[in-house]
């Protein structure tokens, strides 16, 4: 989902969907300065300020990672002391005067921003566990569209990728979020009698907050197994199939953008 932010009203929507972010954490915190030539004076000039918080925060049994990229920042304050930690919140504070937009997100006003819009992002997925084990990736998509994809669907384009796969249903836990759909896991061909360590975990749920739906994977260790190739190559199906966002870790990415970002990060897709 994504909410521009220019006035009082949109502050009230954003503090009544996010509930004020409260008992959420700040994960990263970015300030990009744009600069522009002046060909009259020959040198370079500021054209404006930006920055971004990203908040990882729980509301009504869904886990949400939402960035907060505002513009046109005129007061940018953070200031954390030797041993403190300004990333927690209890519940952030928010104002519209003077056509700027005032954000303190602690209430000692360590993190503090003063802009003139802001841009809401957000992937949420409902909150499920996975049992015990380590987790080597995960990857969740949040799409516009209203029907999600088909198990026999996936099967298939992993048929297509070189991966055939065996799908086994998880059996459902009695805390299940109504939203969920179908989980289960991805069992590369050959490997159904080893670990579930190898296998995929996948998680496919309906509408959250009126959008349309979502879609979890889940690797588990170890390294050198088949679930890394398994999990990119439906994730490029998948970001090629459906308009939506991709979160990996707390970084958000448009799903037209999952290719080119995995290049650039140097996360090489497993061959």
């Amino acid at each position: 989902m994504t909410h521009t932010i220019i006035n009082a009203e949109d502050l009230r929507w954003l503090i009544g969907h996010t509930g004020g972010f409260r008992g959420g954490y700040v994960t990263d915190v970015q300030m990009s300065k744009r600069r522009l030539f002046d060909e009259e004076t020959g040198r370079d000039v500021l054209a404006g300020t930006g920055v971004s918080v990203v908040i990882r925060y729980h509301l009504r049994e869904v886990v949400r990672v939402a960035k907060l990229a505002m513009s046109g920042v005129t007061d940018f304050s953070i200031f954390e002391q030797e041993g403190a930690d300004c990333s927690a919140l209890t519940i952030i504070q928010a104002e519209a005067t003077a056509g700027r937009l005032r954000f303190w997100f602690d209430p000692q006003g360590e993190l503090y921003v003063v802009c003139e819009e802001a841009v809401f992002e957000e992937v949420s997925a409902p909150i499920a566990e996975f049992g015990p084990g380590q987790e080597l990736a995960r990857w969740t998509f949040q799409s516009e569209a209203a029907e999600s994809p088909s198990v026999d669907r996936l099967l298939a384009a992993l048929d297509r990728a070189g991966i055939p796969c065996a799908w086994r249903a998880a059996k459902p836990s009695s805390r299940v979020h109504p939203a969920v759909q179908c989980v289960g896991d991805l069992i590369p061909s050959g490997d159904e009698d080893q670990s579930p360590a190898n296998h995929v975990r996948v998680m496919v749920y309906g509408p959250l907050d009126q959008e349309g739906f979502g879609i979890m994977l889940r690797v588990q260790a170890p390294q050198g197994g088949r679930g890394p190739r398994v999990l990119a190559a439906l994730a490029d199906h998948i970001t090629q199939s459906y308009l939506g966002r991709c979160l990996v870790g707390t970084t958000i990415i448009p799903g037209e953008s999952w290719g080119s970002w995995v290049a650039r990060d140097g996360r090489r897709k497993p061959e």
